[in-house]
């Protein structure tokens, strides 16, 4: 990976952009002041609070996608319960299937989720390797080597546990902290387990996505919706993952703010959307798994329109909701260079979902997943119905009846009891559950033999099919009027980390004035900036007291945080502390201001000035908010004020 840079192109330091954000209280990790050897904690890494102006903006992130996707969308919001019982868990698959793969350094009594070692090694020969401009030295990498390692990391989530272990082994892979070697990678799972109750009997987990709260209550939206199909449900909360080793900051975390949308589709239109016209000609940067495979990071730059058109994308809906995605990233000020949409690998892919995209972002720590669009299928209604018995389906009425032939299944209930016992729900279950084509051949067997083998779940007996005579079962064809037309939506869910898109943006918007490395400026968008105004009194005189706080309660009306910086430090120095803010505008009230009404409105990133009345200003202020204007025309229509430099 080439050389990363800031936003004006100058190499990019983490260690002070980071210590901008923490000394400006961004974030902080948890139970800080606890990190004493007398009071050493047990592993708690991975949890962070957020501070004034990280809290403000992470607000301001959620009211745009509000604003992009709930209300644009006309989405119906849930708030669901954070405790999920272990069943729905189960169910939906995360009990069983939702890990990683951890390897263990057994010296240093260390756990390693085993990916991300395989890769910070890697990465690490690569970048010594190109430091010395690929030129072989005593124990280095030579060409072909440093071409396989490439090509590794370049399908890194295509390899499952086993496959990881043998890279271990075969590429002599050692914990980093110590250089000691570790163990094969075993599963773990990631969710954080509990219960309800002094008892102890009822097991829970805190849940590790919003979606299945969504799934559970389809049958209220739809009401709620009038029935009406397509629609969408949409829920901000905090999940819990408990990370392996989580040691990037705020992009690898066990709590964490997800915004998730669940839309709902008949999978009998072949999952157009009928707003796709509007995006179709929106290009995006996609990085497909066939050049994954081939070992090569090439990103291709198409239309979704095209992508859809050729399969790449499976789907107009799958696709309207990346180039959605899309355009809310860059409108937040994501950098449009350091963003692409990486499909998923065979086996990466998430047990439901048909196809995926990541919406990926460029940071320090490489290409960051921060936005996921996954096509479930029909999978968690449809497990969730089977398990419950409650018909998570759309009922539409049909133009015209229809007759439809189909296979039935009967059972003689007053048999089934006596000869199965507690297993007769569950033989009645298995039966249920078969498809058209089993039941047609089951039917001719049944015809010929008398009798059939039909699995189950494991029975009291420990066998997983039962034997059914024809004295207790009948299978035959039958027709039936239809005037309902019955069927399980598809989901198309777009998952947004919230947290992991406020790191990345920072980190986009991040540099600094050309004169002085220490002055860190972070050109937030004024749409989502903690505070969009900075007040500052030129002297603490008592003459410019009224007019500041006429001005901030103004502004506090209108809406539009502002600060009021009244220090003693020079006019400079404060404007200085709050470009590190990222505080897009700042006011100066000056001895002028109390015999003209005049006032001083300066811009964050040129540093340029216009001076003009209180109302015209404020008005300025109110346009640049709300997006009518940028500070180009408003610079065109106000006198530009030449007076002295307030940035020395």
């Amino acid at each position: 990976m080439a050389e990363l840079t800031d936003m004006t192109g100058k190499a990019f330091s983490r260690l002070r952009f980071e210590s901008l954000l923490k000394r400006r209280f961004f974030f902080a990790e948890a139970f800080e002041i606890y990190r004493t050897s007398a009071n050493a904690m047990a592993d708690n890494r991975g949890l962070y609070d957020y501070g004034p102006p990280g809290c403000a903006l992470q607000a301001n992130i959620v009211n745009e996608w509000r604003n992009h996707f709930v209300i644009e969308e006309n989405m119906m919001e849930l708030d669901c319960t954070v405790i999920t019982p272990e069943v729905v868990l189960k169910t939906s698959g995360h009990v069983d299937k939702f890990a990683d793969w951890m390897s263990k350094d057994p010296v240093k009594g260390e756990y390693l989720r085993a990916d991300h070692l395989i890769e910070s090694v890697l990465e690490a020969r690569l970048a010594k390797h190109r430091a010395t401009d690929g030129e072989q030295k005593a124990g280095g990498l030579d060409d072909d080597t440093a071409n396989e390692y490439g090509e590794i990391l370049a399908k890194i989530d295509n390899y499952d546990g086993p496959a990881l272990g043998e890279l271990i082994k075969e590429h002599d892979i050692r914990n980093p902290n110590g250089n000691g070697e570790v163990l094969p990678p075993i599963p773990f799972n990631l969710m954080f387990k509990s219960t309800i109750g002094p008892s102890a009997a009822a097991p829970v987990y805190l849940r590790p996505e919003t979606a299945q709260g969504q799934f559970l209550n389809f049958r209220r939206l739809l009401e709620f919706g009038q029935g009406t199909m397509p629609f969408a449900s949409a829920s901000i909360g905090k999940s819990y993952r408990n990370e392996i080793s989580p040691r990037s900051g705020l992009l690898r975390v066990r709590e964490f703010l997800m915004a998730e949308i669940e839309h709902y589709v008949d999978p009998a239109t072949s999952k157009s959307h009928e707003r796709f016209s509007e995006v179709e000609q929106i290009n995006l940067p996609l990085l497909d798994k066939g050049t994954q495979l081939s070992g090569k990071t090439d990103i291709a730059i198409m239309s979704i329109s095209e992508a859809v058109q050729m399969g790449l994308v499976e789907n107009e809906t799958l696709g309207y909701f990346l180039a959605r995605v899309y355009l809310f990233l860059l409108n937040i000020g994501v950098d449009k260079s350091k963003l692409r949409f990486r499909q998923h690998l065979d086996n990466e892919m998430a047990h439901y979902a048909v196809d995926c995209w990541d919406a990926e972002l460029l940071t320090s720590y490489g290409w960051i997943e921060c936005v996921g669009c996954a096509d479930r299928s029909a999978y968690d209604l449809s497990v969730h119905s089977k398990q419950t018995g409650t018909a998570l389906v759309v009922k539409e009425p049909l133009a015209e009846p229809i007759e439809v032939e189909e296979w039935q299944a009967t059972l003689d209930k007053k048999l089934l009891g006596p000869r199965f016992k507690k297993d007769a729900k569950k033989v009645e279950d298995a039966m249920a559950s078969l498809e058209q084509e089993t039941l047609e051949n089951l039917g001719a067997e049944l015809t010929e033999k008398a009798v059939i083998t039909v699995p189950t779940e494991e029975l009291t007996n420990g066998e997983t099919s039962v034997e059914l005579s024809g004295d207790i079962c009948a299978i035959k064809k039958v027709t039936r009027i239809e005037r309902l037309r019955e069927y399980t939506p598809n989901v198309i869910e777009p998952s947004f980390g919230i947290g992991r898109i406020l790191y990345s943006l920072l980190e986009h918007v991040y540099w600094y004035r050309p004169k002085d490395v220490a002055r860190g400026v972070l050109s937030i968008p004024i749409s989502v900036a903690p505070t969009k105004v900075l007040i500052v009194p030129l002297s603490n005189n008592a003459s410019l007291q009224p007019v500041v706080k006429k001005l901030a309660a103004r502004l506090r009306k209108l809406r539009i945080s502002n600060n009021v910086d009244a220090s003693s430090s020079s006019i400079g120095k404060r404007y200085a502390r709050n470009d590190e803010l990222g505080t897009p505008l700042g006011i100066t009230i000056d001895f002028d201001t109390v015999s003209d009404g005049s006032i001083t409105l300066r811009e964050r990133d040129s540093t340029s000035q216009v001076r003009s009345s209180e109302d015209e200003i404020i008005q300025a202020v109110c346009s640049l908010v709300d997006g009518s204007e940028s500070w180009e025309q408003v610079s065109q229509r106000l006198p530009a004020f030449t007076g002295q430099s307030q940035d020395d």
